[in-house]
């Protein structure tokens, strides 16, 4: 099993790298944030908890921002877990 402070997170839209980061690099470790949770609700297998994000979003580029848009591609890896990949659908 990998070192979940171990891993490389990278995020791309339409093929082009915008996020890529570490889990090294979170302020809380994983194992932290699993207890903290579970301090509030029960945790199952599957359960999904959303830390955050490495450096690279949207709100933090230069105006015009760019956004995701209908019809864009996002694809998300963590290493030793997979890739997704989403296409964004309109309203």
């Amino acid at each position: 099993m990998p070192d979940p402070q171990a891993l490389s997170l990278r995020l791309w839209v339409n093929g082009e790298l915008k996020q890529d980061g570490h889990t090294s690099d979170q302020i809380f470790p994983v194992a932290e944030v699993v207890r903290y949770v579970s301090r509030f609700m029960t945790l199952y297998p599957g359960d999904v908890i959303n830390t955050g994000t490495p450096a690279g979003v949207a709100m933090g580029q230069p105006e015009p921002k760019p956004y995701l848009r209908p019809g864009d591609v996002v694809e998300l890896e963590v290493e030793g877990l997979g890739r997704q990949r989403q296409e964004l659908k309109g309203a």
